[in-house]
């Protein structure tokens, strides 16, 4: 078996379901906050982390959840949460912040109704409800994650080619003190 295929074609059969107008609707509320503030837990909070990254690189004023220096969100602020289950009970506490004091709220989840979801502005459901059955191979949510890590590359493709990014312009702001 050619396990990297196999890998690959899930991937693919996941994304293919995917409502990729998704992606627009993210970068518009991306573009209309004031800050984002973006999290996660486990391997989705490394999903959320690529994300977040990419998205400084881009220009913005991006913070993760949960780091000592993270400022508080307020109105005009966009919290981002990248949940399989959407229902993480670490995170639900960040929804009910953001949510009281008038921030919007993105859910990146393998399901479109959950705690986290219901309470959501836009929720992005990476695959279907039935995209996700127990895979040899695949454990423990490596198909959520690893195509909402693609997803969400391909939403900064889209931010890249909209506002004509450049790599020398994004390498520009990348870290230096690493």
């Amino acid at each position: 078996m050619d396990h990297q295929q196999f890998i690959l074609d899930k991937l693919a059969g996941i994304l293919a379901v995917t409502d990729k107008s998704k992606g627009a609707d993210l970068l518009k509320l991306v573009e209309g906050a004031g800050r984002t503030f973006i999290g996660g837990a486990g391997r989705s909070l490394l999903v959320s982390r690529f994300f977040a990254m990419r998205l400084v690189h881009a220009g913005y004023n991006v913070s993760m959840i949960g780091e000592v220096v993270t400022p508080a969100i307020k109105a005009g602020d966009l919290l981002i949460l990248v949940s399989g289950s959407g229902g993480t009970e670490t995170l639900l506490p960040f929804v009910k912040k953001a949510k009281s004091v008038g921030a919007k709220l993105v859910v990146v989840s393998m399901k479109k109704s959950s705690p986290m979801a219901d309470a959501a502005d836009l929720v992005i459901q990476v695959g279907q409800d039935d995209s996700f059955p127990l895979t040899k191979g695949m454990p423990m949510g490596s198909q959520f994650e690893l195509s909402t890590l693609i997803f969400l590359e391909g939403v900064i493709s889209e931010l890249i080619h909209a506002k004509n990014l450049t790599e020398e312009g994004m390498r520009a702001i990348h870290a230096n003190l690493e």
